[in-house]
């Protein structure tokens, strides 16, 4: 499935705020994703201007931030500075403090990769504030349901917006290409995302023309190295953000200690990050390792048909390997051996929603493609000789 291209006379903030209006117009309740990082700031700013205009009606708009505890403490500042502006135009700010179920890359040597944000009994990274939402009648069990979850059975009576952008991942254009084609448009089930066609280079610049603040975390990152299409913030031990978990220990060591509390294998990444339980393909890491002489492919076979059990030891885990499982049956005679390395670091270092796989999918079938094709063009050019 692929998202198709076109060229249109409207930019793409043009293009948002069109869609942002035409949801409202529906007149039924909009919930309003928000997480504090940058897309979510264009689009809360996208918004807020709206109505200021007067455009739409903020009776209408219920914002919602799942507070995920393990969080920059910027991040948290720039929460409490939009819940202050939406409530002061007279819409709705939801803050809820609630204990679902996370992605902890951290996990995966215990074979859990769960772990729980707002844990009863548990030291948190932060304190919950004063006015957040603590309990919820949807979330009747610690770790029930994960946010996701969560967010879709408390917005069924209205439509979502969402900052998801395609040209963040490829597991992104994946997932809004079958929500174009399931909806007919730009939905998936009650869900619209606005800035769905922004780049990096157009959520920079509009922070920039519009003087938006932003978590001064962004800056942090950039300065010991990491590139801007690599900016994630969300909590410190998903794989998403991980990267910038390993320079909170110089830069802020009152933070760090914190998060080992919280969570004691976050020295993991100071000492394996260059390693292959965080997918790693640097310089650093051959230098370490040196040549590498691993059969990659039996090293597969290995995990996931001779000793399943050894490597896959909930059932989480187990789902997870039993859909690597089928992709190996099916694509095992045409992967190359970069394929089966990238599979079995994807299997050490843990995959929970298969956003590895998808991305291993789309590598294997386009070198498979792309060789397809230079072969049956060769053969035409031997006929024709």
């Amino acid at each position: 499935m692929a998202i198709k291209t076109i060229e249109s006379q409207m930019d793409v903030v043009q293009a948002a705020k069109r869609r942002i209006v035409n949801v409202f117009s529906n007149g039924v309740r909009v919930y309003m994703s928000f997480s504090a990082g940058k897309d979510s700031l264009c689009m809360s700013h996208l918004v807020y201007e709206k109505i200021l205009s007067g455009e739409i009606d903020p009776k209408l708009l219920t914002v919602i931030f799942i507070d995920e505890e393990a969080l920059y403490d910027s991040m948290e500042q720039m929460a409490l500075r939009w819940r202050k502006r939406f409530i002061s135009v007279g819409a709705e700010f939801r803050w809820y403090c609630l204990p679902v179920k996370q992605v902890s890359i951290l996990h995966q040597l215990q074979n859990d990769e769960a772990w729980i944000t707002w844990e009863p009994g548990k030291t948190w990274v932060r304190d919950a504030p004063p006015f957040a939402i603590t309990r919820d009648p949807h979330l009747r069990y610690t770790g029930q349901m994960n946010y996701q979850t969560f967010c879709s059975a408390i917005t069924k009576d209205g439509i979502q917006l969402v900052g998801v952008r395609a040209y963040e991942s490829v597991q992104r254009r994946e997932y809004l290409a079958k929500a174009d084609l399931r909806a007919g448009g730009l939905s998936c089930e009650n869900k619209v995302f606005p800035i769905y066609d922004w780049k990096d280079s157009d959520v920079w610049l509009y922070i920039k023309e519009n003087h938006l603040d932003f978590p001064d975390a962004y800056i942090d990152l950039y300065r010991v190295g990491v590139s801007k299409n690599r900016l994630r913030l969300c909590n410190f031990f998903a794989a998403e953000s991980i990267a910038g978990l390993r320079y909170i220990a110089e830069t802020d060591p009152k933070l760090w200690e914190r998060i080992e509390q919280r969570e004691p294998n976050a020295y993991l990444t100071l000492l394996y990050w260059d390693s292959e339980m965080f997918k790693r393909s640097t310089r650093k890491r051959t230098e370490l390792e040196g040549e590498s002489s691993k059969d990659y492919r039996e090293l597969c076979r290995q995990m996931l048909f001779v000793e399943p059990e050894k490597y896959f030891t909930n059932e989480g885990t187990r789902r997870v390997a039993e859909r690597y499982r089928h992709f190996y049956i099916k694509g095992h005679d045409f992967m190359r051996p970069r394929d089966f390395k990238m599979m079995y670091e994807a299997m050490i270092a843990g995959d929970p929603k298969l956003r590895s796989l998808r991305a291993l999918y789309v590598t294997v079938y386009s070198a498979y493609a792309k060789s397809a094709g230079e072969n049956a063009a060769r053969r035409e050019v031997n006929t024709n000789v």
